[in-house]
């Protein structure tokens, strides 16, 4: 008898499984026409990639552009209660809106999801659920783009919640948890004021992250004139760890004694500004020993999304 011939190895049409198949295609279509550097155009874009990529807790108030007529203020934040996108609270000045940076599901085009929100936040009533509508406005049509970023760092979530609120039992567990995620973090300033240096203890050590502006050939070759030099470090106690790619610029991360305080690192910092400025400024060809140390750097990269 005759065997019985299978079913496809797809979804069924009409299954949830195929709108997720089909939500999921959509996604990585969208993300294939995304712009590389969802914050370019904007002073705040290091910042910006920073609380976007890892810090874990903090929230910066937005400067929105004279042109856009928002009806109060907003804050962008690392992440909000169940890593929605945007959310309008009252406060004792009246409502708040805040966006967030990390957000379940990921946007396929960040910069775009990021304007809806912005002009949902900027506008809506507090309690009002966010819509996603789209919008034409560009990124620095709502937000000022020559202003910079002033982060303001936690040490727990407990921001989420209105001052005095007493949250279930469900909630604080969930906070909990949360809170028990967060490693002190600070920002430090080079005296170039170029880029975003951040300190981050994760425990057996520390690291600096510094999110850089600059386009990943000139850096990379300006990290190996430095390298070359014996002068990719910052000080004692400290070794250049690799790089990593994240929304279109490259992070050099240096591990650090964990013992030593942030700022503590000052001196280090700014003997490597100055060294990266230097070296910046040089476009003569890379030497052999410059160009086996930039072969190193790049085989110490990684790419986050």
């Amino acid at each position: 008898m005759a065997k019985k011939s299978k079913r496809g190895s797809g979804p069924r049409p009409g299954s949830n499984r195929a709108e997720r198949v089909a939500a999921r295609k959509a996604r990585q279509a969208a993300s294939l026409e995304a712009p590389a550097r969802p914050f370019d155009g904007l002073a705040a874009e290091c910042d910006l990639v920073a609380m976007r990529s890892f810090i874990a807790s903090a929230t910066a108030q937005v400067t929105f552009t004279d042109g856009f007529g928002a009806a109060h203020e907003a804050d962008f934040a690392t992440v909000l209660p169940g890593a929605v996108f945007a959310d309008v609270r009252e406060r004792p000045t009246g409502a708040q809106g805040l966006v967030a940076l990390q957000t379940d599901p990921e946007p396929a085009d960040l910069r775009a999801s990021l304007s809806a929100a912005l002009a949902w936040a900027g506008n809506a009533e507090p309690g009002a659920e966010y819509t996603g509508d789209a919008v034409e406005a560009a990124l620095t049509d709502i937000v000022d783009p020559t202003a910079s970023l002033e982060v303001i760092v936690y040490e727990s979530f407990d921001w989420w919640f209105a001052e005095g609120a007493e949250p279930d039992s469900h909630v604080k567990a969930m906070l909990q948890r949360a809170n028990d995620t967060i490693l002190p973090t600070a920002r430090l300033h080079p005296a170039s004021g170029v880029g975003a240096p951040w300190w981050v203890d994760a425990g057996e050590r520390a690291h600096l992250r510094w999110v850089r502006p600059e386009d990943e050939e000139s850096l990379m070759n300006a990290l190996a004139r430095v390298h070359a030099a014996g002068a990719l470090t910052m000080g004692e106690n400290s070794r250049f760890a690799g790089s990593f790619r994240t929304h279109g610029l490259v992070v050099p991360v240096f591990d650090l004694d964990v013992e030593a305080h942030h700022e503590e690192w000052h001196d280090g910092l700014e003997a490597l500004d100055a060294a990266l400025t230097e070296a910046l400024a040089d476009t003569s060809d890379l030497t052999a020993a410059q160009r086996s140390s930039r072969a190193g750097i790049i085989g110490r990269q990684v790419t986050l999304r």
